[in-house]
C-alpha cells in the first residue's frame, strides 16, 4: 500500500485547504482520487533498496529514506455514452459510461481542434491563429465513431476529432480542473516545523536511477528540502547534480559560487558570522527558486545550518496576526545588491515579502535582511506598521518549536526550494587549517518541474 507523505511529516498543519464545491453536471471523483495517489504514491520509507537507512548518519533527528513505489493501476475513463448539442448555451454535452457528463464550450473545441491543420502534431502546438477563430461560431453537427471518439462539424466544414480521455482530463468542473492543476504543478505543501524527518537519498542514486530521481524531485516539491549522501570531495557535485534536471541558473555571483570567509567579502554568505534567516536572492525580481549546497570541508566549531517551512510561518503569521500579514502581503519592499564577482553588478528590485496568488495561497517568501535597501518606497504613515509586521513575522520565524537544525559533513549535498524555506546559519570558528567551504548552485523551478514530469511521464507512462 502507498503511504501518504503526510505521514512522513511531524506537520502541526495541512497545506492551506482547497474546498472543491460539486460541479452541476460532473463530479470526477475518481479522476481527482487517482491524481492525488499518483502524486503521493512515489515517496516511500524503505529499508535494504540501496538508499540510506542507518539513523546514525541523520544530521539532527531521524531521517526517511527515498525511493519511488509503482503507482496503483489507474482505472480506463469511462467512454462516451452520448454528445449533446445545447445551442442555447453554446455547449458541447458529454455524458460518459459512469454516468456523468461534462460541459465543452463551443469556442473552446474549435480553438483546440487537433486536426492537423489547427495543431502541429511535432510540437503539438497549436497552428490555428486567433484571427481565424470565430469566437461565436456554432456547432453543425456532432457524431460519435465506433471508438467513442467525439466528432464534429463546424458551419465552415470544418471537421474536428477529440479522443475521450482528452476530453475527459480537460472538464471544466471544479473538481476536475483541481485535479489537473494539482498533477502538473504539485501545488500542495507538506508543511512542517522542528520536528521535520527530513527526506534523505543517495547522490549516485540521484543521478543514474530515474525512479530515485522522481521521488526526490518529487519530495523537493512537497517538503521543500531533501538531503542527498554520498558525493563526492570536490568540486562541480552541484552542477553535476544540475544535469539530471537541465541546466543551471547564472547569477552575478556566477554558475555556481564557493561559499567561504573571504577577505574583502561581497556577500555576508562569505564570512563566518551567523546568518539570519532568509531567502536569497531577493534583490531580483524573479529570484532561484530551487538552491542546492554541497559541503566540501566543515568547520570544526560551529557552522550549523538552519532552515524553517516559509509557507508554514506565513500562514501562522495569517493565523496570529492577519494584519500584519496583509501588511507584508502588500506592501512592496526594496532590496538590492551591489558589488563585483561574476561581473559587475548593481542589483534594485521590489519585492513582497510575502507573495500570494490569485486564491489567497502563499506562493513565495522574498526575505533578506542582508539585502533589505534602506530605501523604503511606502506611504510615511506605514513605516511602523511595516516593521511590526516585519518583526513579528521574523519573531514567529525565529521560535525554537518552528527551527529545524542540521549538520553539514563532507560529502552531504542539501537540496532546497529558495522560494519557500528560509535558511541560515549559526556562526563557526575559522582558521587555515579547517576552512569551511561549500558549493552552491540554483536552478528555477521552472526547469526542476519540466524533469519531474518528464520523469514521471518516463517511469509510469504517465501523461
Amino acid at each position: 500500500k502507498h503511504r501518504d507523505p503526510t505521514a512522513l511529516l511531524h506537520s502541526r498543519q495541512p497545506a492551506t485547504p482547497h474546498h472543491r464545491p460539486p460541479h452541476r453536471c460532473l463530479v470526477l471523483r475518481m479522476l481527482s482520487a487517482v491524481a492525488r495517489r499518483a502524486l503521493t504514491g512515489a515517496i516511500q520509507v524503505v529499508r535494504g533498496c540501496g538508499f540510506l537507512s542507518s539513523p546514525a548518519m541523520v544530521p539532527r533527528s531521524g531521517h526517511q529514506t527515498l525511493a519511488a513505489a509503482p503507482l496503483p493501476a489507474v482505472q480506463g475513463s469511462p467512454g462516451v455514452r452520448q454528445a449533446q448539442v445545447l445551442d442555447h448555451k453554446r455547449m458541447l454535452q458529454v455524458e460518459w459510461d459512469d454516468g456523468s457528463c461534462s460541459l465543452y464550450p463551443f469556442a473552446w473545441l474549435r480553438d483546440n481542434c487537433q486536426c492537423p491543420l489547427c495543431t502541429l502534431q511535432s510540437a503539438q502546438a497549436r497552428s490555428l491563429l486567433l484571427t481565424d477563430l470565430d469566437v461565436h461560431t456554432g456547432m453543425d453537427q456532432v457524431q460519435l465513431s465506433d471508438n467513442s471518439k467525439v466528432c464534429i462539424t463546424w458551419p465552415d466544414h470544418h471537421r474536428s476529432e477529440f479522443e475521450p480521455e482528452w476530453l475527459r482530463k480537460r472538464c471544466f468542473s471544479p473538481e476536475a480542473r483541481q485535479a489537473r492543476q494539482e498533477k502538473l504543478f504539485l501545488n500542495e505543501r507538506e508543511f512542517w516545523d522542528s520536528g521535520l524527518q527530513i527526506p534523505m537519498a543517495d547522490y549516485e542514486e540521484v543521478l543514474h536511477d530515474d525512479k530515485a530521481a522522481l521521488a526526490w524531485l518529487m519530495a523537493l516539491r512537497r517538503v521543500g528540502i531533501v538531503y542527498l549522501k554520498g558525493a563526492s570531495l570536490e568540486q562541480g557535485q552541484v552542477a553535476r547534480l544540475s544535469q539530471r534536471i537541465g541546466f543551471l541558473r547564472l547569477t552575478f555571483y556566477g554558475h555556481t559560487w564557493q561559499v567561504q570567509d573571504k577577505p574583502s567579502a561581497n556577500n555576508v554568505a562569505y564570512t563566518s558570522g551567523r546568518l539570519s534567516l532568509h531567502t536569497d536572492y531577493p534583490a531580483l525580481h524573479h529570484p532561484p527558486g530551487v538552491q542546492f549546497l554541497h559541503c566540501l570541508q566543515q568547520s570544526q566549531q560551529g557552522g550549523e545550518s538552519e532552515v524553517v517551512d516559509g509557507f508554514h510561518m506565513a500562514e501562522l503569521l495569517r493565523r496570529e496576526a492577519p494584519e500584519a500579514f496583509g501588511i507584508l502581503s502588500s506592501l512592496w519592499v526594496d532590496f538590492t545588491d551591489t558589488g563585483s564577482d561574476y561581473c559587475d553588478f548593481f542589483v534594485q528590485s521590489k519585492n513582497r515579502i510575502i507573495d500570494v496568488d490569485g486564491e489567497g495561497r502563499v506562493t513565495r517568501i522574498n526575505y533578506n535582511n542582508a539585502t533589505r535597501d534602506s530605501t523604503l518606497d511606502v506611504p510615511l504613515d506605514q513605516v511602523q506598521p511595516f516593521y511590526s509586521s516585519l518583526k513579528t513575522f521574523v519573531e514567529v520565524m525565529n521560535r525554537p518549536e518552528n527551527v529545524f537544525a542540521y549538520r553539514m559533513e563532507p560529502g552531504d549535498l542539501v537540496t532546497f526550494d529558495n522560494w519557500r524555506l528560509l535558511h541560515g546559519r549559526k556562526s563557526y570558528v575559522s582558521n587555515s587549517e579547517c576552512l569551511r567551504h561549500l558549493e552552491g548552485a540554483y536552478l528555477d523551478w521552472d526547469e526542476v518541474m519540466s524533469r519531474l514530469r518528464i520523469l514521471r511521464k518516463q517511469v509510469y507512462g504517465d501523461s
